[in-house]
């Protein structure tokens, strides 16, 4: 095991946050990239057995094993952020900068991932629309935040745009979902899109990929 930090990045994963979130604040760190494996698309087992939970991402620092990308975020800024892409509890955008940071992967991502499964199922049922409906909220909200703000938490860019842009983006591969009729959102990810941490993160994780910022939805599915 390498000494510092190591970034265990699954391919065409939310793990490229945790990338991108290292590369934002400028902080050393050791990469290693595994693909997903066909016809799952599952992660491999070397990758499954690093941590318990078995999902991206996961990080390792000196010997602590750390799963789950609130904690790692969490555990990085605290470690590693010198009070960086966060907002103190005295700024007025403090509540909007907790509520999306913890909407990430509190409701957005299980309303996505409830999305696709619906979709693969080939069903519309409570389910489907149930999740269908929690996508078109959180995309309405976000666009409404974006419509003040260029970014979710207000003026600067925090560690709540590093966790919310991943379903706006990468996970459209899995799930097409368009973003026309919210161009607030749109006009957000060319704003990420041209951040040089992000490009950089891309680049080391999925350098085969470009980066999912167009408000059509992807042409097809990776599933």
């Amino acid at each position: 095991m390498s000494s510092g930090l190591t970034v265990h990045h699954l391919r065409l994963s939310q793990s490229e946050r945790i990338i991108w979130l290292c590369e934002e604040l400028g902080i050393p760190y050791n990469l290693k990239c595994y693909n997903r494996q066909p016809p799952t698309l599952q992660a491999p087992d070397e990758y499954r057995k690093l941590h318990w939970s078995g999902t991206a991402p996961i990080i390792e620092d000196n010997g602590v094993t750390i799963g789950e990308t609130t904690a790692i975020t969490e555990y990085i800024l605290a470690k590693y952020g010198n009070g960086r892409l966060v907002v103190p509890p005295s700024h007025p955008n403090y509540a909007d900068y907790v509520f999306w940071l913890h909407r990430a992967n509190g409701s957005t991502m299980p309303a996505f991932m409830g999305m696709m499964f619906s979709r693969l199922r080939g069903e519309e049922d409570f389910i489907s629309k149930l999740s269908e409906g929690r996508v078109k909220a959180t995309c309405e909200a976000m666009e409404k935040q974006l419509s003040k703000f260029p970014y979710l938490a207000g003026e600067e860019f925090t560690v709540a745009d590093c966790v919310s842009v991943f379903p706006l983006t990468t996970l459209r591969l899995f799930v097409p979902y368009g973003l026309d009729e919210y161009p607030n959102i749109v006009r957000y990810l060319e704003r990420i899109g041209q951040r040089e941490a992000y490009q950089r993160a891309m680049e080391k994780g999925d350098p085969d990929l470009v980066p999912v910022l167009a408000a059509a939805a992807p042409v097809k599915s990776l599933l």
